[in-house]
């Protein structure tokens, strides 16, 4: 999607919440599987990936097409739950009785799951050296468990990373440089 599709979509999100769907779709899938890879945990991350979207749809609103996209703002609020979850080392997300009650957002409670777990479950399963790698991550700070995830797991370059995280782009080259040391350093 381009940055023109994008501002429309944005658009059209403000003038129908019912478009915030279209949103929903694009992006589930990514946001999903960048919790799911943090946590390796399925129904943890349903629960974070879902708050993260929930929260999105309450703040489409205020979302001011500035040249960011999307993706990042998505990205920059799932950031901001996993935060929350490490935090408190327990998820309890504070609005999904505003999700139940909100009928626009029926899609994040039927979301079809039929093999999404075992598929998903099984993907990890395969990536042996994932889990180590993963197991110690966790043991880093979070600010490099962010840069090495966005960077590495998701794929995104050094300039979507300081979109998503708000830093610029040489904080973010040093955080992944200094993250990966550490990781070195603990396999």
């Amino acid at each position: 999607m381009n940055a023109e599709q994008e501002k429309d979509l944005i658009e059209q999100c403000h003038e129908n919440p019912a478009a915030f769907g279209q949103v929903f779709d694009m992006w589930y899938p990514a946001i999903f599987a960048y919790v799911f890879r943090r946590t390796a945990d399925y129904d943890l991350s349903k629960d974070i990936a879902a708050e993260t979207f929930l929260k999105a749809f309450l703040k489409i609103n205020s979302f001011q097409w500035r040249g960011i996209s999307i993706s990042a703002w998505l990205y920059r609020i799932a950031g901001n739950e996993l935060n929350q979850y490490y935090r408190r080392d327990k998820y309890k997300p504070r609005s999904l009785q505003q999700l139940l009650e909100n009928p626009q957002m029926e899609k994040l409670l039927h979301y079809p799951a039929d093999d999404e777990r075992d598929v998903m479950e099984q993907e990890l399963k395969v990536h042996n050296d994932y889990n180590l790698i993963r197991k110690n991550m966790l043991s880093l700070d979070i600010k490099y468990q962010e840069v090495i995830a966005l960077r590495y797991f998701e794929q995104k370059s050094i300039s979507e990373i300081g979109l998503i995280l708000d830093k610029n782009e040489g904080t973010v080259k040093s955080l992944v440089s200094r993250g990966l040391e550490k990781l070195r350093n603990m396999l």
